[in-house]
């Protein structure tokens, strides 16, 4: 239990340049390995054919004198008959004392060569004595042993077969089904007559093999070595190039959780890391732009709240010192602020909810083109009143949306107070709908004063308004079109502003239909 704590605690002081030391040398390591053991294979499985062929090169006096021979008798006749297994041993030793005694190597065995007339056979030749050693380059320099089994690998005399060209033993070992070997053709004028076979030792690897194996894996210990160095070079480099933009982003991280909001790290880089720093600096303007807005929230709705109190106390104290007397006309001044402030509590309890997900909302089937006609011949009186029309334009034969009555009910009077608050008397406001694949559209036109290209996007802003013809001087704190929006929102839909063909206003309810709601 305590290693397993130690190891943790070491684990978590492990820094990225030793981790990537670790991985680099890791990585080197498993490569080396990897290399050592495809070589080593490689040599026991290839170096077998190699010596077998330089043992066939070897065989090049036995092949001429075999394809001389058989010219001279024209076939395998002067094979003999018995102890066949011995004959190429004893031919090889044979050729090897003809070079000794400066002889003629392709001159006529004393083994006689069968006539074409049936004749007696000569008398078997006396076993031949060991061969001497052959000149030029050998793989195995050992001498003919006699039958039996040997101490160790077998020389080539007994590894060596005579095949006809049908592939058929004639003299020599007798190639095992299971014995690999290496061919080589013996030809007279062109033609194939038959093959010297050469079975591979027994060993997968000689002690050439052997020995550049030893040789390797006595350099491994250098690899090794050389592997540490390029790792930790690899690791430094590495490190380096990782640590400086990571402890930026670590920093920047402390920074922006201390209320630094305006870092900025470098983002030149064009890797995951580049990424980051520009995330990074995404999060910090957003979060700079969140801090602004709650520093002007605070401040609008301080500001907001301060007009209606300071009404409400200047006529308590005109009041209390006797200046006004508690008349009808007073006591409804000062009902109408505290109306006042109540719808603007009310707003802001709303929006409250609303940026926290708590808002109440119960959408039910709702025809939102009637709904909005009825909502909108309650305010016809008071259109009259400032001097502006109601037009009342067409709407798609079905309406139905799943929405809050009372929430909807709440965003058409908000925006039907703000055509009544800010358009020009003599004016009209005109309302329509349509539909599309993206849900139902309620369009309220109104007409001049219009709203400005920059404010357009600001309109569904907290507090925010236009300052030109739509002044505060009509009255209201700002809230209004925030609060539409936000209940749309809630209930799946959304507002949009833009310019009317009349000249002011267009505010567009998009709510989806009924169907197309999960």
């Amino acid at each position: 239990m305590l290693l397993r704590q130690f190891l943790l605690v070491n684990d978590l002081k492990f820094s990225i340049g030793h981790r990537l030391f670790a991985s680099v040398l890791l990585a080197i390591l498993a490569v080396a390995a990897c290399a050592v053991f495809l070589l080593r294979q490689n040599v026991l499985a290839s170096f077998g054919d190699y010596a077998a062929g330089i043992e066939l090169d070897r065989l090049e006096e036995l092949s001429t004198t075999l394809a001389r021979r058989y010219r001279a008798g024209n076939g395998w006749g002067f094979i003999p008959a018995t102890d066949r297994q011995d004959w190429i041993a004893q031919e090889l030793a044979r050729l090897a004392r003809l070079r000794e005694n400066g002889g003629t190597a392709g001159a006529p065995a004393v083994v006689p060569v069968a006539p074409v007339a049936p004749v007696p056979p000569a008398p078997p030749a006396p076993p031949a004595p060991p061969l001497p050693p052959l000149p030029g380059p050998r793989v195995h320099d050992v001498p003919v042993l006699p039958d039996g089994p040997a101490p160790g690998p077998l020389p080539l005399a007994r590894r060596v077969s005579l095949l006809d060209a049908q592939g058929a033993w004639l003299a020599g070992r007798r190639p095992g089904a299971d014995a690999a070997t290496a061919r080589r053709a013996v030809e007279v004028d062109g033609r194939t007559i038959g093959y010297l076979a050469v079975v591979r030792d027994a060993r997968p690897g000689d002690a050439l093999a052997y020995a550049f194996l030893q040789q390797l894996t006595s350099s491994l210990w250098q690899i090794v070595a050389l592997a540490v160095g390029l790792s930790a070079v690899a690791a430094v480099l590495l490190a380096r190039h990782f640590r400086s933009p990571i402890r930026q982003l670590a920093a920047g991280s402390r920074a922006l959780s201390e209320g630094h909001f305006d870092l900025r790290l470098p983002a030149h880089r064009s890797d995951e890391l580049g990424d980051l720093a520009r995330h990074f600096n995404a999060l910090a303007a957003r979060l700079a732009g969140a801090e602004q807005a709650r520093r002007q929230w605070v401040a609008d709705t301080s500001h907001e709240l301060r007009t209606p109190l300071a009404v409400l106390r200047a006529q308590l104290e005109a009041l209390q010192d006797g200046v006004r007397s508690a008349t009808p006309d007073t006591l409804d001044a000062m009902l109408r602020q505290v109306l006042a402030l109540n719808k603007l509590i009310d707003e802001l309890y709303a929006l409250a909810r609303a940026d926290v997900g708590a808002l109440d909302c119960k959408p039910v089937a709702l025809d939102l083109w009637a709904f909005t006609c009825a909502e909108a011949r309650g305010f016809e009186q008071r259109f009259e009143q400032a001097g502006l029309a109601l037009d009342l334009g067409p709407g798609p034969a079905a309406t139905q949306v799943k929405a809050d009555p009372d929430r909807m009910r709440q965003v058409l009077a908000n925006l039907f107070e703000n055509s009544l608050r800010y358009t020009a008397p003599g004016g009209r406001v005109h309302l329509h709908a349509d539909a599309d694949d993206r849900g139902i559209h309620v369009h309220l036109d109104d007409s001049a004063p219009g709203v400005p290209d920059d404010a357009l996007v600001r309109l569904g802003d907290r507090f925010y308004r236009v300052d030109a013809s739509r002044s505060r001087a009509h009255g209201g704190a700002g809230l209004g079109l925030a609060l539409c929006r936000r209940l749309l929102e809630a209930q799946g839909g959304t507002l949009a502003f833009a310019h009317a063909p009349s000249g002011g206003l267009r505010a567009t309810i998009t709510l989806p239909r009924a169907g197309d709601q999960a």
